[in-house]
């Protein structure tokens, strides 16, 4: 169960700004009217998952780029990762799609710097241990040593968002969106928060970007389903 905000009028600000972040992520979506917007979130969504999957031990089922080392340099791994999100917005089937999303995770954890990977790793080792407090602590150091790593963003954001501190949460998705317009996991959970919060045409719009960088991302295609069914019902 996630936290409760305290007051509709909160909810309201929340749902604005949420959709203020979508668009200033290079999203173009409508800003959600008045009537748009919920008096309280509706909980009972899943949030997607605060620490990234374990890619240890993939083996032969990592995708291919992944069988090599990763390189050194930030150009060159710059250049792998928008190969990358090339083949997964191309991806046919949801097991190509999850090979390649699972390489551009791998990516992602690659900061270029051995003291941010050690802090993300004791974030990450913290969130599976329940230490939320900690894990907090660790994250703030990331992206105050990393300002532009945007996994470091997308990953505190996460964590403030399941905290109960939506707002701070919005700024730091907003960030990482800003740093990789195609970081997938940011934008599920800015969508998810825009849907919470009852702004289902900029959630609607937010799905549909997110399905355009991962054709497969769980639950995206059922979240436009209902949500074109809900917007629909909205205009009549």
């Amino acid at each position: 169960m996630f936290p409760c905000m305290r007051s509709s009028t909160s909810d309201r600000l929340i749902a604005l700004a949420a959709s203020a972040c979508l668009a200033a992520s290079f999203v173009l979506v409508p800003a959600p009217s008045q009537a748009q917007l919920g008096e309280s979130p509706e909980r009972g969504l899943e949030m997607p998952d605060v620490s990234p999957p374990d890619l240890e031990g993939e083996g032969d089922e990592t995708a291919p780029e992944l069988r090599e080392k990763l390189p050194d340099s930030a150009v060159e791994r710059a250049k792998m990762l928008d190969n990358l999100y090339a083949l997964l917005a191309t991806a046919e089937d949801e097991q190509t799609a999850d090979k390649t999303a699972k390489a551009i995770m791998r990516l992602w954890a690659v900061s270029g710097s051995d003291t941010v990977t050690v802090l993300m790793a004791r974030a990450i080792k913290a969130v599976k241990e329940k230490n939320m407090k900690l894990a907090l602590r660790m994250l703030d150091e990331v992206v105050q040593q990393a300002p532009d790593y945007a996994e470091g963003w997308s990953q505190r954001g996460h964590l403030l968002y399941l905290q109960g501190d939506t707002h701070r949460a919005l700024g730091d998705l907003r960030r990482a969106l800003a740093l990789d317009p195609n970081h997938f996991r940011a934008l599920s959970a800015l969508a998810h928060i825009l849907r919470e919060y009852g702004a289902n045409q900029s959630a609607l719009e937010a799905y549909r970007k997110l399905l355009e960088i991962h054709p497969f991302a769980e639950g995206a295609q059922k979240a436009v389903e209902e949500l074109e069914r809900e917007v629909r019902g909205q205009g009549i």
